[in-house]
């Protein structure tokens, strides 16, 4: 027979749990605050919020020591927002300040670990600030940290300071158009990945010269991160839009956007530091059937152009070309990754399509690692599990949510970027706990999700409203089904 003591803490511990299950899905937050669209779609246990709207184009963002959200606005500069927090998941802006006003400013963004120093990048350079997080000010005048990168096309200059390797500064640098031909000779620094010692640095860098190369024939490589227990490099690239092939079309398919794995900072060899990823004259399969005259399978690599004994599919074998880790459908755009602390999961953004008849992208998805590689084989197809999307993608792009950045906050609460709508949304579980906390060294641990499942589909939630109300109200149902039980024994023992 249990104790009434053990009885009254069992029933007060599981109504603070059908609380908990129940408050941030249930809250209304922020109602002044209304999307630009139909609300995001959600995965069973999470709940979307929109925090801030009326930006312009945001891009890159970052927390600062103090916890206010730095945001790059696209050719505008960098604004600070502080957030107001009322509980329960309810988030708001409770200013905004101008850090720097500079134009040519349009993506990167990065801070150093001690925060006083502020990082960002315009299609042309990389800069420096001295940051003061107190003041949301800049302490000091821009140095110009690496330059020579101007082109067109493909302007992003993503920014990575990678924990495993203090010192070093990772810039992202895409291709000059779709099918860029400089690409193909390594000295012209298009479409490549590199590190560049800013400790030591006397004077900026020149991209195309200088600095340890990670990676290149990576078309637009956006989103680059480090897998935290491993210290691993991993990049989202843009493949080619409008492909050919032996005279037929096969864009609508073909090639897959890429999950890359560029080695190590830290001092651990890997074969594909340094290598060739194949662009511009290979790409990545994402429907092999519709690829004419090949046999491989996704993830693999086939060539395009005017077939010869030099240029073949033979040249993008995985002797010739590094293949990527992962593949996805193809002009999903993904345009940022973002590991949790534990290495457990990364999250992807996927800014959506243009170049295909039925819309794709439009979302932000997740996929599970374990031992700083992901779960799933480099063939998978259901790599990437869907969190946050759009009801209707035939709305898109004129009607939808476009994902771009995103940051953790001090609490594990992640934070996504939507430029074309000029929003910021908060991705929160909606028990309570961390959304960082999410994925495991196993497969099956998402909220809602069968193990291998693929994609996740919930309710929806904007300015508040309940996502995942199924996933709620059985967890809410559950707990209250045992403290009814509690109930009738403390009444049995005279409480």
């Amino acid at each position: 027979m249990y104790s009434r003591t053990f009885l009254t803490t069992a029933l007060a511990a599981l109504t603070a749990q059908a609380t908990a299950q129940s408050s941030i899905a249930a809250a209304s937050c922020s109602p002044t605050l209304s999307a630009s669209h139909a609300a995001p779609s959600v995965a069973n246990g999470f709940v979307a919020r929109l925090v801030a709207n009326n930006l312009t184009t945001p891009r890159g963002i970052i927390f600062d020591s103090q916890g206010a959200l730095l945001v790059v606005e696209q050719n505008s500069g960098i604004v600070a927002l502080t957030l107001a927090d009322s509980g329960k998941g309810c988030l708001s802006v409770g200013s905004r300040k101008t850090v720097i006003n500079d134009t040519t400013l349009n993506h990167g963004i990065t801070l150093s670990k001690d925060g006083a120093t502020l990082y960002a990048s315009s299609s042309e350079s990389v800069f420096s600030w001295d940051y003061s997080a107190q003041s949301q000010t800049n302490t000091s005048a821009p140095k110009t940290l690496v330059t020579n990168m101007a082109g067109t096309d493909h302007t992003t200059r993503t920014l990575l300071l990678p924990q495993s390797a203090p010192g070093l500064l990772v810039v992202t640098r895409g291709s000059t158009s779709n099918l860029d031909a400089e690409a193909e000779d390594i000295s012209t620094g298009h479409s490549q990945v590199k590190a560049f010692n800013i400790t030591n640095s006397t004077g900026p860098y020149d991209f195309d010269t200088s600095g340890l190369l990670l990676g290149w024939g990576l078309r637009n490589d956006v989103g680059i991160d480090e897998e935290p227990t491993s210290g691993g490099i991993f990049t989202v690239e843009n493949s080619v839009d409008q492909m050919m092939r032996d005279g037929q079309d096969i864009h609508q398919n073909n090639p897959g956007e890429e999950l890359n794995f560029l080695g190590y900072l830290n001092g651990t060899s890997s074969p594909n530091q340094g290598r060739n990823f194949g662009y511009p004259e290979c790409y990545a399969a994402w429907k092999p059937s519709e690829i004419p005259q090949w046999n491989g399978s996704v993830g693999q690599q086939f060539a395009i152009g005017d077939m010869n004994t030099t240029l073949n599919d033979t040249t993008c074998s995985e002797a010739n070309r590094q293949a990527p880790r992962l593949t996805f459908q193809a002009h999903m755009a993904p345009l940022d990754i973002l590991f949790n602390a534990a290495g457990t999961a990364a999250w992807v953004t996927f800014h959506g399509s243009w170049d295909r008849t039925d819309p794709v992208g439009y979302k932000l998805s997740l996929v599970e690692f374990a031992a700083g590689q992901p779960v799933q084989p480099s063939n998978s197809t259901t790599a990437a599990v869907d969190i946050v999307t759009n009801a209707d993608n035939s709305k898109c792009p004129s009607g939808c949510f476009r994902p771009v950045g995103l940051a953790w906050d001090g609490q594990g609460r992640l934070f996504m970027s939507s430029d074309a709508t000029g929003e910021v949304y908060a991705v929160l579980r909606d028990d309570g706990n961390s959304t960082s906390a999410v994925g495991s060294n196993s497969t099956g641990t998402i909220p809602g999700q069968a193990s291998g499942s693929s994609t996740a589909s919930g309710s929806s939630t904007a300015s508040g409203s309940s996502a995942s109300a199924t996933s709620k109200s059985e967890g809410v149902r559950s707990a209250v089904s045992v403290m009814v039980v509690l109930g009738a024994a403390l009444v049995a023992i005279g409480l």
